[in-house]
């Protein structure tokens, strides 16, 4: 991978892990299910004008876009308004061990011994990472981001197969276009209120959505599908996936004033590792 490829790969990251660390304060105004919906249709108002309608795949895009964006982000946000925004960040990375899994099972991928020995290593760590004692009780938050985690890599087995047959960002343009909508109604009826809530909202608010929306989502994607054009997929994912955390921890001790504890860096480092062994190939492994 050439330096300019880097370089713009390493702007995804970036660019996502600030956006999952601030939108923690947003959920003051927006609860986390009506933020995410308001995230998708602000990106599928930018996108979907570049793109054709995918004929003979809608309903397969219907499917994919509620597993892997409504269902997935109505679960992880959730779950991020429970738990501290630099725990939360490290605990999605166990979305790589799961998404070994599953595509063994759907897809028939065998993972090397290697790999399986990095899930093993990965959730050690998330062990010892919910010892922290700011987690202490929040368990019912720890698991919705577990979760969440669990059913983005489902999301992107799913997504795979139409990832072949549709334009990247025209499939992340109708994604959002079917999801946003989906998601402010399942918002209304779940957590109520949502003409007060948006009527109510925070200037500094609107303008964390705005960001997650027309700038995280399009910019992120766009970086992440330009160097994958040009690189095998190998080279592009440590890049993006270990990015995050950094990125996120900094952003939530620096933005938000939180002090993660020994037992979080430690559970971190410990999940890191995991998740290195897992995208890691040698070379006579990609030939």
């Amino acid at each position: 991978m050439n330096f300019k490829d880097t370089l713009v790969a390493s702007l995804v990251p970036i660019f996502l892990g600030f956006g999952f660390v601030i939108a923690k304060p947003a959920f003051e105004s927006f609860p986390p299910i009506l933020l995410m919906g308001l995230r998708f249709i602000f990106a599928a108002s930018i996108l979907i004008w570049w793109f054709p309608i995918p004929k003979g795949f809608l309903k397969k895009i219907f499917f994919a876009s509620f597993i892997a964006n409504t269902l997935q982000y109505s679960i992880t946000y959730t779950g991020l308004n429970f738990i501290d925004a630099s725990a939360a960040v490290l605990l999605v990375q166990t979305e790589v061990p799961f998404g070994v899994i599953f595509a063994f099972f759907m897809l028939k991928e065998k993972p090397t011994l290697r790999a399986l020995i990095g899930i093993g290593v990965a959730f050690i760590g998330v062990y010892i990472l919910t010892g922290s004692p700011n987690l202490d009780g929040k368990i019912f938050g720890i698991a919705l981001t577990i979760l969440g985690s669990a059913i983005w890599a489902l999301g992107q087995v799913i997504v795979k197969p139409l990832s072949k047959e549709i334009n990247p960002l025209a499939l992340v343009a109708w994604l959002a276009l079917f999801s946003g909508p989906t998601l402010i109604l399942i918002s209304a009826v779940i957590e109520g209120d949502t003409i007060s809530y948006l009527s109510t909202a925070k200037f500094n608010h609107w303008l964390i959505a705005f960001y997650i929306g027309f700038i995280m989502q399009p910019v992120t994607y766009g970086c992440f599908y330009y160097v994958l054009k040009n690189n095998p997929l190998y080279k592009v994912l440590p890049i993006v996936t270990m990015g995050i955390p950094p990125t996120g921890l900094l952003a939530a001790i620096f933005l938000l004033g939180e002090k993660p504890t020994s037992e979080l860096f430690i559970g971190g480092v410990v999940i890191i590792f995991g998740v290195v062994m897992i995208l890691y190939k040698k070379k006579e492994e990609v030939n």
